[in-house]
């Protein structure tokens, strides 16, 4: 009696198949959303057989990592909700003095980030994070007017390079998942102050200092930049928001509210 053909070895590529995909998932290379490349493909980058990359992807869609669609191929599914419209995010959203607490946080993870990028990032993260400033000031230079929820997101974008640059996958997913509060932030602070000749004069050249700093792998000088880039942001929103209380107050005096 013959032994049955041992499934080991098939299984044991099955895994390296997850293992190499969830990697690429986790770096970034493969984003939420993404179609996969086809089953040959695959098979020619990850040197495996197809039957063991099939049995990889079935194993990624029971961990709900990987979406098929029929006549599409498979997807990365998306690892956050688009949208977190939970109460606590409502809350956030709804009270502007949360502005500030964002700022904090990404004072924590950009100042660090982009020191890591500067550290890690390797020629094809430096020419993306070029990319993504060099759409950030062709539309700063052409826009008349600007609009603002534009800027924000071509704004956001560039940090979101620098942060994927820092090859830390926990750090890319957090600044991923908070999407939506930090698009909130850096819109509130560019229609606040951009439109001012003096802030906007200054967040230009924050810009560029960052850019100049990560791309000539300034470790510490990025994360110098990073930080005095959101400070000046608060205090110059801090600025406002008192200037603003001093001309409600002085109107009502005008008024008979004294």
């Amino acid at each position: 009696m013959r032994d049955a053909p041992d499934s080991r070895p098939m299984a044991r590529t099955a895994d390296t198949v997850v293992a190499r995909l969830e990697q690429l998932i986790l770096d970034g290379v493969l984003k939420p959303g993404q179609l996969l490349p086809s089953e040959r493909r695959l098979c020619d980058k990850l040197g495996v057989s197809r039957a063991s990359l099939r049995e990889g992807l079935r194993a990624l869609r029971s961990k709900g990592i990987i979406e098929t669609h029929q006549g599409r191929g498979s997807t990365v599914a998306r690892l956050l909700p688009e949208r977190d419209d939970s109460p606590l995010m409502h809350l956030f959203r709804d009270h502007p003095r949360t502005l500030y607490d964002l700022l904090e946080v990404r004072a924590l993870l950009e100042g660090e980030s982009a020191r890591l990028a500067a550290l890690r990032g390797t020629p094809a993260d430096r020419v993306l994070v070029t990319r993504r400033y060099e759409e950030l000031v062709a539309y700063v230079e052409a826009a008349d007017p600007i609009d603002a929820e534009r800027l924000a997101r071509l704004d956001h974008a560039f940090h979101l390079a620098i942060c994927e640059a820092s090859h830390n996958p926990v750090l890319v997913h957090t600044l991923q998942g908070l999407t939506d509060l930090l698009l909130s932030s850096v819109f509130a602070s560019l229609k606040n102050l951009y439109h001012r000749p003096g802030p906007r004069t200054w967040i230009n050249e924050q810009h560029a200092q960052l850019f100049e700093a990560v791309v000539s792998q300034d470790a510490e000088r990025a994360r110098q930049v990073a930080l005095q880039h959101l400070d000046s942001i608060e205090r110059g929103l801090r600025e406002i928001e008192a200037e603003n209380e001093r001309l409600v107050r002085s109107s009502m005096r005008l008024e008979g509210w004294g």
